[in-house]
């Protein structure tokens, strides 16, 4: 799974996710990508099943970028425990995406082989997204 190597602070509060995203929001590196178009928390977790998910369609053709990390911890209390006691120990890695950005990029395949592997690569998303191409951005 991915996540920091060593971060400030153990824990962190969770944060407003109001707004766009307005870096990371055009393709950079490939010629196909998946756009995020609401606000959300995507785990380590699901990046990894994405990212199994489209290389596994593409066999090993192309290239694929994951332009997103998760940084932020989230935190879990024990099952069945009171109230209070402080704060829970960190339990996963998220990363935070807000509307407009680009979270995986793809080159080196056909366009019909790039928008198949980006939906079954959404699928295991919590969000909505769509497929954008470089060619429609210019």
């Amino acid at each position: 799974m991915l996540m920091p190597k060593k971060v400030k602070y153990r824990k962190q509060q969770r944060g407003r996710m109001k707004g766009k995203a307005w870096r990371g929001s055009e393709i950079a590196f490939g010629q196909f990508g998946l756009k995020v178009l609401e606000p959300g928390w995507i785990s380590d977790r699901q990046i990894e099943a994405s990212r199994i998910a489209m290389t596994r369609f593409i066999k090993r053709g192309g290239k694929v970028w994951i332009r997103l990390f998760p940084d932020k911890p989230v935190t879990k209390k024990p099952a069945e425990t009171r109230m209070g006691k402080g704060k829970g120990a960190p339990e996963s890695w998220v990363a935070v995406v807000r509307p407009g950005k680009v979270i995986f990029e793809m080159e080196g395949v056909k366009e019909d082989i790039a928008r198949e592997a980006m939906r079954l690569a959404a699928n295991k998303l919590p969000i909505q997204t769509k497929f954008v191409s470089r060619i429609a951005q210019e």
